[in-house]
């Protein structure tokens, strides 16, 4: 009953009201020009609805009391999210900012983080935050009298049970907002992350392992699983731990590597090393290069592993690696018959 009294009474100044006409209006538009193929029409309804959501927050603040409750503006955000349909609309309190994480679509544009403060006293926007995917925003714990908080933007799926994920620790600075450490300098070439978790001071991330011989859709690949923490002053996140999950692909690919190398350089040592049978090494054509396909391991843990090859005008063929140790020696090769 509060809220509905609290919305009728803003709703009499005509401006809350006049915001969700707008709004609804600018979701009809918005679909309009999707379906006609227009993403900069679509693109002109996001950054206006933006501007709507920006205007009905820091009116709400600026009003103090009822209306700068949490509960209340979000409140607020479920109605507009309703009348645009498939938009998340979230709010969560820093310090003393105010951080609203919102997704109104999955095309460019249509994802952005906003943090609304109030320098000098006075309730406006601070600092916007866009890129590609889902956020989430998650309050890491106070140090140092700063109030800090993470942003994760999760991407579209890949098909592999995988996503594009990025993390941005973000600090109040100044008047506004700052970047102060990110997954994209941390891991430079990105990340497909099958899970992650933030909790507390931590932060964990599964993700693909990319290296030679790694086959998109392939299954039983290595991955890798870190562990960061928050330094003391939160300005960054250091890794505590690290493991591979199917570790063995990439041992095992790092000898099919050594393996197309040697033959490729004539190194008759390194062949020794990888190859124990010399009539085997004998046999092999110096042209073997790797080809693109799944491998397939004699089971779990696996102890032989066939890898496909091509030899050139000799066609493809099949090369059997058996582990030894901690290590992955050619044991069997020969074309495969046509």
């Amino acid at each position: 009953m509060l809220a509905c009294g609290l919305v009728a009474t803003r709703a009499a100044g005509g401006g809350a009201a006049d915001r969700l006409d707008r709004f609804r209006v600018l979701a009809t538009s918005r679909l309009m020009a999707a379906d006609l193929g227009d993403p900069a029409g679509a693109d002109a309804a996001h950054r206006e609805v933006l501007a709507l959501l920006d205007e009905e927050i820091v009116e709400s603040l600026a009003s103090g009391g009822p209306f700068a409750a949490p509960a209340f503006l979000q409140d607020r955000l479920d109605g507009f999210a309703e009348a645009w349909g498939g938009a998340s609309l979230r709010l969560v309190r820093v310090g003393d900012l105010t951080v609203g994480a919102f997704q109104l679509g999955d095309g460019p544009g249509a994802s952005s983080v906003r943090v609304y403060g109030a320098p000098r006293g006075e309730p406006q926007l601070v600092g916007v935050l866009a890129r590609d995917g889902r956020p989430t925003v998650h309050v890491v714990p106070p140090a140092g009298g700063v109030a800090a908080f993470v942003v994760v933007w999760e991407g579209a799926p890949s098909g592999r049970g995988t996503r594009a994920l990025r993390v941005d620790l973000v600090h109040p600075r100044d008047d506004g907002v700052a970047v102060v450490w990110s997954t994209a300098q941390a891991y430079p070439e990105g990340l497909m992350a099958r899970t992650w978790r933030a909790r507390g001071r931590e932060l964990a991330v599964r993700y693909e392992l990319r290296y030679p011989g790694w086959v998109p859709g392939c299954e039983r690949q290595t991955e890798q699983e870190d562990v960061l923490r928050l330094a003391p002053d939160a300005a960054s996140y250091t890794r505590v731990s690290r493991r591979q999950h199917e570790a063995w692909h990439h041992a095992l690919h790092r000898s099919v590597e050594r393996l197309f190398a040697a033959l490729s350089a004539g190194d008759r040592q390194g062949l020794v090393a990888l190859v124990p049978d010399p009539g085997l090494r004998q046999r092999l054509p110096a042209g073997l290069e790797r080809e693109d396909a799944c491998d397939a391991p004699d089971g779990p843990g696996p102890a032989a592993v066939s890898v496909a090859a091509s030899a050139g005008a000799d066609g493809p063929w099949t090369l059997t690696f058996r582990r030894s140790g901690s290590e992955w020696r050619l044991s069997a090769a020969g074309p495969v018959l046509q």
